[in-house]
């Protein structure tokens, strides 16, 4: 039942970001629309999502990220946009924060490193993106900062191998505050 749920989440958002996004001459700011709009008619379609703990804002920057490499755009100039997009449909739609970044970020550095991209750059566009979305939907950025960055971290250690420096190395030198988080985190 949860497969199938997360096939069908994953599915919807490539469709809607293809069919979004075809044509699209600028990508990268064309993302966040229809990005949103796919999270919120995704989550308005079924509740099923919610009510199976289903890491909806995760699936769906997989399935965007997908969609947006099918139609031969840059995958890394789209990621930025994408977690922006999933943060604020998912929290629009009464999801949480914490959750819409953190899953959301997991997801891109996860999906970066399955399509082939920079994981350094992914990071970096990845945590703007979910503080950019959380300022503009009136959120606590540095809350947004610092969930950003740990899942970021997260998602490098569950990847493994040169990842986790590659991504430490990106976040230090490409987002405020990082250096801090980090510290934090080894205490």
């Amino acid at each position: 039942m949860v497969l199938r749920l997360i096939s069908r989440v994953v599915n919807g958002a490539k469709g809607g970001v293809t069919a979004g996004l075809r044509g699209t001459a600028d990508i990268a700011s064309s993302t966040i629309n229809v990005v949103k709009k796919t999270t919120i008619s995704t989550l308005k379609e079924t509740s099923e999502f919610v009510k199976e703990g289903l890491d909806v804002p995760a699936s769906i920057v997989k399935g965007a990220l997908s969609g947006v490499g099918e139609i031969g755009a840059s995958v890394i100039t789209a990621v930025k946009g994408t977690v922006n997009g999933v943060v604020q449909g998912f929290m629009e739609t009464g999801g949480g924060q914490e959750e819409a970044v953190r899953g959301s970020v997991a997801q891109a550095i996860h999906s970066g490193k399955e399509l082939g991209v920079d994981v350094g750059e992914t990071a970096i566009e990845a945590v703007q993106g979910a503080v950019d979305a959380i300022k503009q939907v009136g959120g606590d950025a540095a809350d947004a900062t610092k969930d950003a960055v740990g899942a970021a971290m997260d998602a490098a250690s569950e990847i493994g191998g040169d990842t986790v420096d590659t991504v430490k190395s990106a976040l230090l030198s490409g987002v405020e505050g990082a250096e801090e988080i980090i510290q934090a985190a080894k205490k």
